[in-house]
Protein backbone atom coordinates (compact mmCIF):
# COMPACT_ATOMS: atom_id res chain seq x y z
CA UNK A 1 0.00 0.00 0.00
CA UNK A 2 1.46 3.32 -1.30
CA UNK A 3 1.87 6.54 0.82
CA UNK A 4 -0.87 9.06 0.85
CA UNK A 5 0.30 12.19 -1.04
CA UNK A 6 0.26 15.40 1.06
CA UNK A 7 0.01 18.71 -0.18
CA UNK A 8 1.23 21.65 1.30
CA UNK A 9 -1.42 24.31 1.28
CA UNK A 10 -1.37 27.11 -1.24
CA UNK A 11 -0.58 30.17 0.44
CA UNK A 12 -2.88 32.83 -0.85
CA UNK A 13 -2.30 36.17 -1.27
CA UNK A 14 -5.13 38.05 0.36
CA UNK A 15 -5.10 42.19 -0.15
CA UNK A 16 -4.45 42.74 3.61
CA UNK A 17 -1.05 41.62 3.12
CA UNK A 18 -0.37 43.76 0.22
CA UNK A 19 -2.17 47.08 1.15
CA UNK A 20 0.51 48.94 -1.28
CA UNK A 21 -0.73 47.45 -4.62
CA UNK A 22 -4.16 48.19 -3.37
CA UNK A 23 -5.66 51.62 -4.68
CA UNK A 24 -8.37 53.16 -2.98
CA UNK A 25 -11.54 53.41 -5.06
CA UNK A 26 -12.62 57.47 -5.52
CA UNK A 27 -15.59 58.18 -7.16
CA UNK A 28 -15.20 60.65 -10.00
CA UNK A 29 -17.38 63.08 -8.36
CA UNK A 30 -17.18 65.59 -5.65
CA UNK A 31 -20.46 66.20 -3.45
CA UNK A 32 -20.95 69.80 -2.80
CA UNK A 33 -23.15 71.49 -0.23
CA UNK A 34 -26.65 72.46 -1.02
CA UNK A 35 -26.95 75.99 -2.46
CA UNK A 36 -29.51 78.46 -3.43
CA UNK A 37 -30.25 78.98 -6.62
CA UNK A 38 -29.84 82.05 -8.47
CA UNK A 39 -32.79 84.22 -9.10
CA UNK A 40 -32.40 87.72 -10.17
CA UNK A 41 -29.96 87.37 -13.55
CA UNK A 42 -32.22 84.47 -14.88
CA UNK A 43 -35.56 85.99 -14.28
CA UNK A 44 -34.73 88.77 -17.42
CA UNK A 45 -33.58 92.12 -16.61
CA UNK A 46 -32.00 94.11 -19.06
CA UNK A 47 -28.72 93.79 -18.66
CA UNK A 48 -25.87 96.22 -20.15
CA UNK A 49 -22.51 95.18 -20.70
CA UNK A 50 -19.95 98.55 -19.87
CA UNK A 51 -16.73 98.61 -18.10
CA UNK A 52 -17.26 102.16 -17.43
CA UNK A 53 -19.81 104.28 -15.79
CA UNK A 54 -23.12 104.31 -17.49
CA UNK A 55 -25.07 106.60 -17.80
CA UNK A 56 -29.38 106.32 -18.41
CA UNK A 57 -30.56 109.12 -19.24
CA UNK A 58 -34.62 109.26 -17.71
CA UNK A 59 -37.83 111.12 -19.03
CA UNK A 60 -39.48 112.65 -15.99
CA UNK A 61 -42.43 114.22 -17.27
CA UNK A 62 -45.49 112.04 -16.78
CA UNK A 63 -47.53 113.95 -19.37
CA UNK A 64 -47.03 116.70 -21.62
CA UNK A 65 -50.99 117.97 -20.95
CA UNK A 66 -52.28 118.21 -24.36
CA UNK A 67 -55.39 120.18 -25.03
CA UNK A 68 -57.95 120.61 -27.16
CA UNK A 69 -57.56 123.48 -29.88
CA UNK A 70 -59.83 124.63 -32.86
CA UNK A 71 -58.82 126.14 -36.66
CA UNK A 72 -55.79 128.48 -36.19
CA UNK A 73 -55.72 128.63 -32.01
CA UNK A 74 -52.44 129.52 -30.82
CA UNK A 75 -50.97 126.15 -29.21
CA UNK A 76 -49.76 125.76 -25.64
CA UNK A 77 -46.43 124.87 -25.42
CA UNK A 78 -45.32 122.17 -22.39
CA UNK A 79 -41.82 121.26 -20.78
CA UNK A 80 -40.21 117.86 -20.79
CA UNK A 81 -38.16 117.22 -18.09
CA UNK A 82 -34.96 114.63 -18.44
CA UNK A 83 -33.10 113.34 -15.52
CA UNK A 84 -30.50 110.40 -15.53
CA UNK A 85 -29.03 107.36 -13.50
CA UNK A 86 -25.87 106.36 -13.12
CA UNK A 87 -24.46 103.04 -12.97
CA UNK A 88 -21.45 101.42 -12.24
CA UNK A 89 -19.18 104.15 -10.51
CA UNK A 90 -16.01 103.60 -11.12
CA UNK A 91 -15.85 103.55 -6.78
CA UNK A 92 -18.32 100.05 -7.28
CA UNK A 93 -16.50 97.26 -5.74
CA UNK A 94 -15.85 93.59 -7.29
CA UNK A 95 -16.30 90.23 -5.63
CA UNK A 96 -13.57 88.21 -5.58
CA UNK A 97 -11.56 85.17 -4.45
CA UNK A 98 -8.42 82.97 -4.45
CA UNK A 99 -8.37 79.90 -3.75
CA UNK A 100 -5.00 78.42 -3.52
CA UNK A 101 -4.01 74.36 -3.87
CA UNK A 102 -1.12 72.32 -3.67
CA UNK A 103 0.52 70.95 -7.02
CA UNK A 104 0.93 67.70 -5.18
CA UNK A 105 -2.78 67.66 -4.57
CA UNK A 106 -3.58 68.24 -7.99
CA UNK A 107 -1.89 65.67 -9.21
CA UNK A 108 -2.91 62.74 -6.48
CA UNK A 109 -6.68 63.81 -7.23
CA UNK A 110 -6.38 61.52 -10.51
CA UNK A 111 -9.96 60.24 -9.99
CA UNK A 112 -11.52 63.76 -9.72
CA UNK A 113 -10.67 66.77 -11.94
CA UNK A 114 -10.08 68.61 -9.06
CA UNK A 115 -8.81 71.86 -10.44
CA UNK A 116 -12.03 72.12 -12.30
CA UNK A 117 -13.99 71.20 -9.52
CA UNK A 118 -12.55 73.53 -7.48
CA UNK A 119 -13.23 76.54 -10.07
CA UNK A 120 -16.55 75.40 -10.68
CA UNK A 121 -17.59 75.62 -7.03
CA UNK A 122 -15.90 79.37 -7.02
CA UNK A 123 -17.62 80.49 -9.53
CA UNK A 124 -20.92 79.12 -8.27
CA UNK A 125 -19.82 80.86 -4.85
CA UNK A 126 -19.06 83.86 -6.35
CA UNK A 127 -22.53 83.75 -8.47
CA UNK A 128 -24.66 83.43 -5.36
CA UNK A 129 -23.17 86.12 -3.48
CA UNK A 130 -23.73 88.43 -6.49
CA UNK A 131 -27.29 87.08 -6.55
CA UNK A 132 -27.59 87.94 -2.98
CA UNK A 133 -26.26 91.76 -3.32
CA UNK A 134 -28.62 92.26 -6.40
CA UNK A 135 -31.80 90.58 -4.61
CA UNK A 136 -31.06 92.83 -1.45
CA UNK A 137 -27.42 94.43 -0.97
CA UNK A 138 -27.69 97.42 1.28
CA UNK A 139 -25.27 99.35 -0.90
CA UNK A 140 -23.51 99.64 1.95
CA UNK A 141 -18.99 100.20 1.22
CA UNK A 142 -19.59 100.84 -2.80
CA UNK A 143 -21.32 97.41 -3.11
CA UNK A 144 -24.60 96.86 -4.88
CA UNK A 145 -27.85 98.18 -3.51
CA UNK A 146 -30.48 95.43 -4.02
CA UNK A 147 -33.80 95.47 -5.28
CA UNK A 148 -35.35 94.86 -1.87
CA UNK A 149 -33.20 98.34 -0.92
CA UNK A 150 -33.96 100.78 -4.01
CA UNK A 151 -35.10 103.91 -3.36
CA UNK A 152 -38.56 104.84 -4.40
CA UNK A 153 -39.85 101.64 -4.53
CA UNK A 154 -43.61 100.97 -3.42
CA UNK A 155 -43.89 99.62 0.04
CA UNK A 156 -47.51 98.08 0.79
CA UNK A 157 -47.87 96.53 4.89
CA UNK A 158 -50.13 93.41 4.52
CA UNK A 159 -49.37 89.72 5.48
CA UNK A 160 -47.49 88.07 2.30
CA UNK A 161 -48.52 85.01 3.01
CA UNK A 162 -51.96 85.37 2.27
CA UNK A 163 -54.63 85.59 -0.80
CA UNK A 164 -55.38 89.05 0.46
CA UNK A 165 -51.84 90.26 1.13
CA UNK A 166 -50.57 89.65 -2.04
CA UNK A 167 -53.81 90.86 -3.96
CA UNK A 168 -52.55 94.24 -2.14
CA UNK A 169 -49.28 94.01 -3.53
CA UNK A 170 -51.14 93.60 -7.20
CA UNK A 171 -53.94 96.51 -6.46
CA UNK A 172 -50.68 99.20 -5.23
CA UNK A 173 -48.68 98.03 -8.68
CA UNK A 174 -51.98 98.56 -10.67
CA UNK A 175 -52.09 101.77 -8.61
CA UNK A 176 -48.87 103.25 -10.89
CA UNK A 177 -49.86 101.45 -14.51
CA UNK A 178 -47.08 98.41 -13.70
CA UNK A 179 -47.70 94.76 -14.09
CA UNK A 180 -45.32 92.52 -11.91
CA UNK A 181 -43.78 90.00 -14.19
CA UNK A 182 -42.69 87.99 -11.70
CA UNK A 183 -43.41 87.94 -7.69
CA UNK A 184 -39.98 87.12 -5.11
CA UNK A 185 -41.26 84.60 -1.97
CA UNK A 186 -39.48 82.98 0.43
CA UNK A 187 -40.33 79.10 0.63
CA UNK A 188 -42.48 79.33 3.83
CA UNK A 189 -44.60 82.04 2.68
CA UNK A 190 -45.17 79.92 -0.24
CA UNK A 191 -46.38 77.10 1.58
CA UNK A 192 -48.65 78.85 3.30
CA UNK A 193 -50.34 80.28 0.87
CA UNK A 194 -50.50 76.72 -0.84
CA UNK A 195 -51.91 75.04 2.78
CA UNK A 196 -54.41 77.78 3.01
CA UNK A 197 -58.41 76.22 2.71
CA UNK A 198 -61.93 77.50 2.60
CA UNK A 199 -65.20 76.98 4.51
CA UNK A 200 -65.63 73.34 3.31
CA UNK A 201 -61.61 72.16 3.73
CA UNK A 202 -60.83 72.88 0.08
CA UNK A 203 -57.40 74.57 -1.20
CA UNK A 204 -57.56 78.31 -2.04
CA UNK A 205 -55.01 77.65 -4.78
CA UNK A 206 -55.65 75.46 -7.81
CA UNK A 207 -53.42 74.30 -10.36
CA UNK A 208 -53.92 75.36 -13.54
CA UNK A 209 -53.56 72.54 -16.02
CA UNK A 210 -54.32 75.05 -18.88
CA UNK A 211 -50.68 76.80 -18.30
CA UNK A 212 -47.15 75.83 -19.13
CA UNK A 213 -45.04 74.19 -15.77
CA UNK A 214 -44.42 76.17 -12.81
CA UNK A 215 -45.42 78.27 -9.76
CA UNK A 216 -47.89 81.03 -10.01
CA UNK A 217 -50.15 82.82 -8.66
CA UNK A 218 -53.30 85.13 -9.96
CA UNK A 219 -51.01 84.95 -13.56
CA UNK A 220 -48.11 86.01 -11.74
CA UNK A 221 -45.00 84.07 -11.90
CA UNK A 222 -43.48 82.99 -8.73
CA UNK A 223 -40.10 82.73 -7.99
CA UNK A 224 -39.60 80.40 -4.46
CA UNK A 225 -36.08 81.10 -2.96
CA UNK A 226 -34.89 81.43 0.92
CA UNK A 227 -32.56 84.49 -0.04
CA UNK A 228 -35.89 86.46 0.95
CA UNK A 229 -36.54 86.09 4.82
CA UNK A 230 -40.30 84.82 5.27
CA UNK A 231 -43.00 87.34 5.56
CA UNK A 232 -41.74 89.51 2.66
CA UNK A 233 -42.58 89.44 -0.64
CA UNK A 234 -41.48 91.09 -3.72
CA UNK A 235 -43.53 91.96 -6.94
CA UNK A 236 -41.15 92.84 -9.79
CA UNK A 237 -41.74 94.31 -13.26
CA UNK A 238 -37.99 92.79 -14.65
CA UNK A 239 -37.90 94.31 -17.54
CA UNK A 240 -37.75 98.13 -15.19
CA UNK A 241 -34.58 96.36 -13.86
CA UNK A 242 -31.48 97.48 -15.04
CA UNK A 243 -27.97 95.39 -14.64
CA UNK A 244 -24.48 96.39 -15.81
CA UNK A 245 -22.35 93.90 -16.35
CA UNK A 246 -18.18 94.91 -16.52
CA UNK A 247 -17.37 91.17 -15.75
CA UNK A 248 -18.86 88.51 -15.90
CA UNK A 249 -16.97 85.69 -13.32
CA UNK A 250 -14.05 85.37 -14.97
CA UNK A 251 -11.50 81.91 -13.94
CA UNK A 252 -7.63 82.70 -13.70
CA UNK A 253 -5.17 79.96 -12.84
CA UNK A 254 -2.33 81.84 -10.78
CA UNK A 255 0.68 79.15 -11.28
CA UNK A 256 3.68 81.73 -11.19
CA UNK A 257 2.42 83.73 -8.11
CA UNK A 258 2.41 80.54 -5.52
CA UNK A 259 5.45 79.16 -7.69
CA UNK A 260 7.83 79.21 -4.05
CA UNK A 261 4.99 76.92 -2.61
CA UNK A 262 4.49 74.40 -5.50
CA UNK A 263 0.84 75.31 -5.63
CA UNK A 264 -1.68 77.00 -8.23
CA UNK A 265 -3.46 79.57 -7.19
CA UNK A 266 -7.57 80.27 -8.63
CA UNK A 267 -8.76 83.41 -8.80
CA UNK A 268 -12.65 84.70 -9.61
CA UNK A 269 -13.26 87.53 -10.42
CA UNK A 270 -16.90 89.81 -11.30
CA UNK A 271 -18.38 92.86 -11.10
CA UNK A 272 -22.08 93.90 -11.26
CA UNK A 273 -24.16 97.01 -11.13
CA UNK A 274 -28.15 97.00 -10.62
CA UNK A 275 -30.74 100.19 -10.58
CA UNK A 276 -34.06 100.37 -11.61
CA UNK A 277 -35.72 102.49 -14.50
CA UNK A 278 -38.77 103.29 -12.57
CA UNK A 279 -38.69 102.49 -8.87
CA UNK A 280 -42.95 101.74 -9.69
CA UNK A 281 -41.65 98.93 -10.93
CA UNK A 282 -40.84 97.08 -7.72
CA UNK A 283 -44.00 96.82 -4.58
CA UNK A 284 -42.56 95.10 -1.27
CA UNK A 285 -45.52 93.64 0.29
CA UNK A 286 -44.54 93.04 3.90
CA UNK A 287 -45.61 92.34 7.20
CA UNK A 288 -46.44 94.63 10.44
Amino acid sequence: MSEPVITPPVHIETAAENPSIIKDAVAKILVEPLQAASVVLSNGPKIFDSSEPLIIPKLTTKTTDPGWYGQGEEIGTADVDFDEMTLLPITRKSLKVISVVSNELLRQANAVNLEGVIRQKLVTDVTNKLDDALLKGDGAGDTITGILNQAGVTKVTADPATIDGFLAGLAAMAAVEEQPSVAFMSGADYFKILGLKDGQNRPLVQPDVTRAAGMQLHGVKLVVTNKLAAGKTMLVNMSEVAIVRDLAAQVTPLKEAFATKDSTGIRVVTRYDLGLLRPEAVAIVSAA
